[in-house]
């Protein structure tokens, strides 16, 4: 017998012996009786974790579960109560997952602010049931796309608009100071070391160490304590990179300052916040 995909430990074994609210007591007249049983305890192998993990439930309100179990396994083929239980279980990923990763990707870490519930299941009941609503799937999926990204840069701005504004002016200041030179796109290099090797095309694969800091001197990221320097083809990595690296002669050793836009841009990126300028220091040990 194939056992339901939950994933670690079992509970309802407990429960059905205890008898708790609306749960069938075991009458074990005969084989079949006991392997019922037998195969009802089977089957809950994991189920407590999945309630608790993956649907949210609360061990206080198990009576509620039975309940809810009871009524579900007893539906049979009743195809209205079918539809009924699937909405049910349809609106609880809604409210436990769906809601909650929207409002993440829209608002970040703001617990404070949420899209409309009300209008999202009037969107969602519209395109559940083919009705006539306010615009077409069509029209519904580019004004997600556009809004999606105001609503989430009008927030970035809230939230790091003042380390924005730090970093453009550290780029500025960079720029005003004449000693690196700038390849394009706001990027700046400084030639610590100037090499006499080839230079890699954006497809090459390259060997390099290097060191990644904010502007405000807090190191992100380096090479120098592995054990080998790192190794990548140009084109997979940030676009500032993949620039310098395309300009650099191998043996070079260069600082540069890369901006948002040619780095990360808005995105969260480990210890690297939204619109943080990269400083780094890199040296182009060689081509594969």
């Amino acid at each position: 017998m194939k056992k339901i995909t939950f994933a670690v430990a079992a509970i309802i074994a407990a429960v059905m012996v205890s008898c708790g609210n609306g749960t069938p007591k075991a009458d074990l007249k005969n084989d079949i009786d006991t392997l019922s049983y037998a195969i009802g305890i089977t089957q809950t192998q994991g189920l407590k974790d999945y309630l608790q993990y993956r649907m949210g439930v609360d061990s206080t309100y198990m009576d509620e579960f039975i309940k809810g179990l009871n009524e579900g396994a007893n539906a049979g083929d009743d195809k209205k109560k079918q539809a009924y239980y699937a909405g049910l279980q349809i609106g609880q990923q809604i409210s436990q997952g769906m809601i909650k990763s929207i409002n993440h990707e829209l608002f970040g870490e703001d617990s404070t602010q949420t899209i409309s519930l009300k209008n999202f299941m009037a969107g969602f009941v519209c395109g559940a049931t083919d009705g006539k609503g306010l615009m077409t799937f069509e029209e519904a999926q580019q004004i997600e796309d556009t809004k999606m990204k105001e609503v989430k840069a009008k927030q970035m701005e809230i939230q790091y608009g003042d380390w924005k504004k730090k970093n453009e002016a550290y780029m500025d200041s960079i720029a005003k100071a004449g000693v690196a030179k700038e390849l394009e796109k706001g990027v700046y290099y400084e030639v610590i070391t100037e090499g006499s090797g080839i230079i890699p095309a954006d497809s090459s694969m390259v060997k390099v160490h290097y060191e990644g800091k904010l502007i405000d001197g807090t190191q992100f990221d380096s090479s120098y304590n592995n054990p080998e320097p790192t190794k990548f083809h140009c084109n997979q990595v940030i676009p500032g990179w993949t620039l310098a690296l395309t300009h650099m002669p191998v043996g070079s050793k260069w600082k540069i300052y890369i901006p948002a836009e040619m780095a990360y841009q808005d995105r969260n990126a480990g210890p690297i916040k939204p619109f943080s300028t990269l400083v780094f220091t890199l040296e182009l040990l060689g081509i594969e």
